[in-house]
C-alpha cells in the first residue's frame, strides 16, 4: 500500500515547490508542467497506470487533477476500479469514505460552475470592450507575422525589409522564405 503523489503546475513560469512540500511525505510523487486543459499529460497517465489496489493518491487541490468535473469523475473512477483511494489535501476529502466520494462530486461540479461563470463574464467583458473600441485582441504572433510576410516575399521584397517591417527577426524571414520555395517546387 503505497501513498503516492501527483503534482501539476500549468506554465514553466509556476512553481512545483508548495506542492511538492506537501506531498513530500509521499512514497512517489508524479509531477509536470503542463496546462491542464490539455489531455497530453504523460505523467498522471503514468500515475494512473502505476498505482495498484490499496494506494492512495493525494493531491493538493482538485484543478491540480482535473480540468471539469468529468475530468474528475472520470479519474476517480478509474481509481475507484482498482481499490485506489484518493485524498485531496486542502479540502480534506478522502474518496476512502461514501462521505468522501460525495464531497468529491459536489465540489467538483462547483469548481467547474465558477469556471464556466468566470468564462462567461470574461466574454461578456471583451464584448463591452469591443463595442466601446478599446479591445485590440492579441497581439500578432509570430505566426501571424509569417503570414504577413508570404505575400511580402511573393512581390519581391528584400528579406531584410520584409524582416524590418513585421518587426521580426531576419533568421524568421529566410526560414519563411525556405518554406515558401519548398511549397513551389515539385
Amino acid at each position: 500500500m503505497a501513498l503516492v503523489g501527483y503534482a501539476r503546475v500549468s506554465t514553466t513560469g509556476q512553481s512545483l515547490e508548495a506542492q511538492l512540500e506537501a506531498l513530500k511525505h509521499c512514497d512517489k510523487v508524479f509531477q509536470e508542467k503542463v496546462s491542464g486543459a490539455k489531455d497530453d499529460r504523460p505523467q498522471l497517465h503514468l500515475m494512473l497506470d502505476y498505482v495498484r489496489e490499496g494506494d492512495t493518491v493525494q493531491v493538493t487541490k482538485l484543478d491540480r487533477l482535473a480540468r471539469n468535473t468529468r475530468h474528475l469523475l472520470e479519474i476517480a473512477d478509474r481509481l475507484s476500479h482498482k481499490g485506489v483511494s484518493l485524498q485531496v489535501l486542502n479540502l480534506g476529502i478522502d474518496t476512502a469514505s461514501p462521505t468522501g466520494k460525495l464531497m468529491m462530486t459536489l465540489i467538483g461540479g462547483i469548481a467547474t460552475f465558477e469556471r464556466e461563470l468566470m468564462l462567461e463574464r470574461q466574454a461578456e467583458g471583451i464584448a463591452l470592450a469591443k463595442r466601446k473600441g478599446k479591445y485590440k485582441g492579441r497581439k500578432p504572433t509570430a505566426m501571424t507575422k509569417a503570414r504577413d510576410a508570404e505575400p511580402l516575399l511573393a512581390a519581391g521584397i528584400p528579406k531584410a525589409e520584409v524582416a524590418r517591417r513585421l518587426a521580426i527577426s531576419l533568421s524568421s524571414v529566410q526560414r519563411i522564405a525556405r518554406k515558401l520555395e519548398s511549397k513551389e517546387t515539385p
